[in-house]
């Protein structure tokens, strides 16, 4: 039996943790730096919770997260809504079974989620944008070497050159996008 979208609860994963689930078959972080057995149960929330816990506990985290969008009724472990502050979270006392799991959303930098093609659309763009920079920047500096000097190799040195410029701004903007 299937829950209705507004009866799911969510949870954030680092993607690591969710890969070693799909290979032992339990996901057991109950939330940043926390394990289900030093809680006692897993944390988890509303979808319209979601941006919040991620500001609180996940925004500066070092690795890829993955939002994690579970069916109450595919889980073997228990789910309980229960009080925390002036609100309410669904917590699982147990183990969340990846059968459980109806869906896993990569989380941006910001806690948006993204279909894995439109992240993967725009890496490649920006990749290829900067090859073409790149390449722009030999052939300026192909033709900076020809027209400063009447040397046989210049146009090479020049190209040369300015492809090792492109490539160490590629790399510059690619560290800094990480």
């Amino acid at each position: 039996m299937t829950s209705p979208p507004d009866r799911r609860i969510y949870h954030i994963a680092t993607r690591t943790d969710w890969l070693e689930a799909r290979r032992t078959g339990a996901y057991t972080t109950s939330t940043a730096g926390r394990t289900l057995d030093q809680e006692g149960f897993i944390h988890a929330s509303r979808r319209e919770q979601v941006q919040a816990v991620f500001e609180r506990y996940y925004a500066k985290a070092g690795e890829p997260l993955v939002l994690l969008v579970i069916d109450p009724a595919r889980l073997e472990s228990e789910v309980r809504v229960e009080e925390v502050g002036d609100d309410t979270y669904p917590h699982v006392y147990g183990p969340i079974t990846p059968a459980g799991v109806v869906d896993v959303l990569p989380l941006d930098k910001r806690g948006g989620t993204e279909a894995f093609l439109a992240i993967y659309s725009r890496e490649i763009a920006v990749r290829v944008g900067l090859a073409i920079v790149a390449m722009l920047m030999a052939y300026g500096g192909a033709e900076i070497g020809d027209a400063v000097s009447d040397a046989e190799g210049a146009p090479l040195v020049g190209a040369v050159a300015g492809l090792a410029l492109g490539l160490a701004l590629m790399a510059v903007v690619l560290r800094r996008r990480a």
